[in-house]
Parts: C-alpha cells; structure tokens; sequence
C-alpha cells in the first residue's frame, strides 16, 4: 500500500471517528490533553505502520488499541505512577482493549459533550473545547470562527482541560436534575460544528463535520425526547444539508439552485425532525432558523419560494436571537422579497466595527446596492467580499457577478 493510500485511510478515520475515539480514551480519567495526545501518536503509529501491512479490517479499533497502550505506559510512568487512580470501568478498559469494537460501544461523545458543558467550566470555553476535543476541529479554526487570535484560543482550552482532568468531572449523561443547565451549551456547540462547515463542498455527507453535527443533534434530540430546541437543531441541521455542493461544484447562491438537485430523502428526515419540535407557543431560535430552511426547501415542491414567509421568520429569529448574521439574513430576505431599500436599511443599521470583516454582510451588500441602481457601491462591497471569502467558488461567482455591475445596475444575489 502507498503512503498517499494510508494517509486517506487515516484522514477518513479521523472525519468518522475522532470524537468517538477521544471520548473513549478520556472516560477513565477525564485527562482529555492525554486522550488527545495519545490518539495523536496513534495516528502517527498508523501512518508508519499501513503502508507496510495494509490498513487494519477495523482501523477505529487499531488506533483506540495504540492509543491506550500510550495511555497504559504514561499511567505506568514513574511521574504518573501514584497520581493516577482508575476507577473500575477505566481498568476494564484498559485490560479488554484487544477485544474492543468501537461500534459496538455506546456512543459516548454525548457524554464528553455533557463534561464540556459542566458548570464547572467557563462559559466561554465551553462551545470551542467541544468543537475541538468531541468534534476534533483545530483551536485555528475555531478561534477564526470566534473571531479571537489562535494563541489566545489555545490558551483557553489548555486551561479547560486541565480543568476537567483536575476536577475529575463526571463522564456520564447527566441526572435529571442536572439536566436542564446542560443542553442549550451542548446545541450551541453541534450547531458550531454545523456553522463553521455549512456552505463547503463535501465529498461525503456522512463523514463531514455537517455529517457529524447532524448524528449528534439527532441522538441528543433522541436522548432529550421532547425538547423542541433539540428537534429543531436537528430539522435545521438536515434541511441545509439536502443542498450540500458537492466538490468541483461552481458556487450558485440559494435562488440560482435547481431544486431537483437536492436531497429528497434529506428534505423529508428534516421535516419530520421539525413536526416533532412544533407545538411551543414561544419558538425558540433553532425552531425559526428550521422554519425558514423548511420554507426554502419546498421550493423543491412548490417551484416558488414564498417570501413574505421569509421576511416574517427572519424577523422573529432576530426579535429571538438578534446577532450579526440574523440581521443580514433579514436583509437578504427583504430583498428577495423585492425591497432591496428596506434590505439596505438593515445592513446600515448595524455597527461598522462589526461587519467589517463579516463576509456575508458584504456580499447582501452588494446585490442590494445593485438591485438599488448602485453599481459602483456594488462592486467595491463585492470587492470586499471576494477578500473576505475562503471559499475559491464562492470568490468565483462574487467576481463574475462584480464584472456584470458594469453594464447592469442589478444583479443575482451573490
């Protein structure tokens, strides 16, 4: 086997099963930097030893046996030796490791995901440390997603887990009476997952981080049983992933997709999540951002999309849940709804300090400006989109879209 060939084997068990493997390996001790230390040398392990021996028939189980051996020699240590102490679930999983099947082992991210949002914990760590240590994204990338430099955002999660390796807290699904402090920072986190993945081309739902968000919102939502805000994470989840681009795909903004290029099956799970989260008489901010995915996926039925819906729904979600992007998302839909000036209004109403590198507050932007007769505005707030955008196929479409303002004064929405 190649080394390109293990690299692509390691790279897939680390999409499918980080989270897991780092939630098994932390369980015994609650020491998250060791379990994600250990799992780190293990895939080290991995890229040495497949291309020699061919990838294992169960690589989940080949990594978690490599990185508990890790684990077992740091606990055999001198240094380490009298400060350890396993509890009895911990030492079996030590003793019965060669035997183990991650998939047949409950999932037990849930539970790592109920540790990082102990109250124990600062509230501002608590979404990035379950970004990082259950769903396996890189401290750069969340403190991009924060808007806070990369350094500090390490700092913050190295101080989290020693936190919660020193505190010894409870890997375990909490009682009920603990219960309801903990879901809405666990839905803030699967939702980030979600959020810092949503609008990128995947090769494969399944194993993306969109991918993953869905799993988890859905088993959390089953674990919950009724709560509405768990159901409509997970209807909200699903609906957006029915229109994922996939890869070598050009960018096309919602209104230029062709609706039966989307997901059925996608579409009608998400509908049903959202039929079990209705009923509340106060939505909550997960059940209007849903709605509004609902209304914009039956267009795949109906062949039009219903605006003044829209215009209603974003409205409520910024009464609800007022931040940056739902007052830029009530922007776009006032425009789609043929009022472009009223879209501008809202745009102006918000703090220049705060959409100054907001990406998606430059693109609205432009397409209003256009649709307003302002292409010379138009073009320099694509201008400044196209700078802000990490995307090649989004900056792709802002730039031919941009080339276009100079013999039209308006435009698709970028």
């Amino acid at each position: 086997m190649s080394h390109e060939d293990a690299r692509a084997a390691a790279e897939r068990a680390a999409r499918a099963s980080y989270g897991r493997l780092v939630a098994l390996l932390a369980a015994p001790t609650g020491d998250v930097a060791l379990a994600e230390d250990a799992l780190s040398a293990a895939f080290e392990a991995a890229l040495d030893s497949w291309p020699r021996g061919g990838v294992p028939a169960n690589p989940d189980a080949w990594l978690l046996t490599v990185a508990r051996n890790r684990q077992r020699d740091h606990w055999k240590s001198a240094a380490t030796r009298s400060s350890v102490e396993l509890d009895e679930e911990g030492a079996g999983a030590v003793t019965v490791l060669d035997e183990v099947d991650p998939d047949r082992i409950p999932d037990r991210r849930l539970e790592l995901l109920f540790v990082c949002a102990h109250p124990a914990l600062d509230p501002a760590v608590r979404t990035p440390l379950m970004l990082q240590a259950v769903l396996g994204i890189d401290a750069a990338r969340i403190a991009a997603a924060f808007a806070m430099p990369a350094a500090t955002m390490a700092q913050r999660l190295v101080r989290a887990k020693r936190r919660i390796r020193d505190a010894r807290l409870r890997f375990a699904v909490p009682t009920r009476a603990e219960l309801p402090e903990r879901p809405p920072a666990v839905l803030e986190a699967i939702y980030g997952c979600f959020a810092i993945d949503r609008g990128l081309p995947t090769p494969d739902w399944s194993t993306s981080l969109t991918g993953e968000a869905a799993f988890l919102a859905v088993t959390l939502a089953t674990l919950l049983g009724t709560e509405p805000e768990a159901w409509a994470l997970a209807a909200l989840i699903t609906l957006s992933s029915a229109r994922l681009r996939p890869p070598g795909a050009a960018y096309l903004p919602l209104d230029r997709q062709d609706p039966r290029e989307w997901d059925a099956r996608l579409i009608a799970e998400g509908e049903r999540y959202l039929r079990r989260a209705s009923g509340t008489e106060a939505p909550g901010r997960f059940q209007l951002e849903a709605a509004i995915q609902a209304v914009h996926c039956d267009r795949a039925r109906t062949g039009l999309t219903d605006w003044p819906a829209l215009v209603l729904l974003h409205r409520a979600l910024v009464a609800t849940a007022p931040s940056l992007g739902a007052h830029v998302a009530l922007a776009a839909a006032l425009g789609g709804a043929d009022d472009p000036a009223a879209g501008l209004r809202e745009l102006d109403a918000l703090p220049a300090t705060a959409v100054a590198c907001f990406q998606p507050y430059w693109a609205t932007r432009a397409h209003l400006l256009a649709a307003t007769g302002h292409p010379a505005e138009a073009r320099a707030a694509a201008d400044r989109a196209i700078e802000l955008s990490g995307d090649e196929a989004v900056q792709v479409f802002l730039r031919e879209f941009a080339d276009g303002l100079g013999s039209r004064a308006a435009g698709t929405a970028p």
